[in-house]
């Protein structure tokens, strides 16, 4: 499912979002698309579990030189990579979510049983899928 800039800015204030998407930047060896799970939750991301589980970081700085919306971009936490991430809205589909708020209990529980016992190759293999 495709959404406008702003629907999935919204959406990734209260969800873990599954993010497929085509690379801005391809990369030699890598396929032209990228699967990612992110979220903007303010909530999750600045728990104990955002801090320490997901390596959160806050933004830092003075910010961007350009404005994202303008460019169809939506800045997002990337939870496999723990960094920020800029996702072009105009190729990319929504594959599932996972609500997280008000209650991260959800998120957690899949984290657990499916994320935490992944091996860095089938993150890699997630990703590039």
């Amino acid at each position: 499912m495709r959404l406008s800039v702003l629907n999935l800015r919204a959406l990734l204030l209260s969800h873990v979002v599954e993010l497929k998407f085509r690379r801005r930047t391809p990369k030699k060896g890598f396929k032209e698309s990228r699967r990612m799970l992110c979220t903007n939750d303010p909530t999750l991301l600045n728990s104990v579990g955002g801090f320490k589980v997901l390596n959160f970081r806050p933004p830092s700085g003075k910010g961007l030189d350009y404005n994202p919306t303008i460019k169809n971009l939506v800045c997002v936490w990337d939870i496999f990579m723990q960094d920020w991430r800029m996702v072009n809205c105009y190729d990319c589909d929504v594959v599932s979510v996972i609500r997280t708020s008000p209650d991260p209990k959800k998120f957690w529980d899949y984290f657990m049983q499916k994320i935490s016992k992944m091996s860095a190759s089938q993150k890699t293999s997630f990703m590039n899928n």
